[in-house]
C-alpha cells in the first residue's frame, strides 16, 4: 500500500518524486538511484571507464595513477612537479575498449 502525505495524496503522486517526509514509508528505490543504467531491453551497459593516467615531462614519467571502478565518474587528478627546463608535459588517459587520449602542454622556463 503506498504511503500517504500529510495532505492525503499518495507519496508517488507528490511533485518531486524521491522526496521523503518524516513518517512516510518508502522503498530505497523510491529515494536513491541505484547507479545502473538500462537500455530499453533492460540489458546492463558494458563497463566503459578510464583506467589509467600518466604524465610525462620531456619524456620522463612524473606521475602515474591507476583508476578502479569505485572512482568518481569524473575524477579530479592533481599532482606537483618542478619545472627545471623548458619542455613539454604530456598527459595520457587510457581506458576500457581501447580508449586512449593524449594532450600536451608546453612549458617555458626563463
Amino acid at each position: 500500500m503506498p504511503s500517504r502525505t500529510r495532505d492525503g495524496a499518495r507519496a508517488d503522486q507528490r511533485s518531486g518524486q524521491g522526496q521523503a517526509w518524516r513518517g512516510d514509508r518508502h522503498q530505497d528505490a523510491d529515494i536513491a538511484c541505484h547507479g545502473e543504467r538500462f537500455p530499453p531491453q533492460h540489458e546492463i551497459f558494458p563497463r566503459d571507464i578510464i583506467t589509467g593516467f600518466v604524465a610525462t615531462y620531456n619524456g620522463t614519467e612524473i606521475f602515474r595513477a591507476t583508476l578502479f571502478p569505485a572512482i568518481a565518474a569524473n575524477p579530479f587528478i592533481a599532482f606537483h612537479t618542478v619545472a627545471v627546463e623548458s619542455g613539454t608535459i604530456e598527459f595520457e588517459w587510457t581506458g576500457d575498449n581501447g580508449y586512449a587520449v593524449t594532450e600536451q602542454a608546453k612549458i617555458i622556463v626563463e
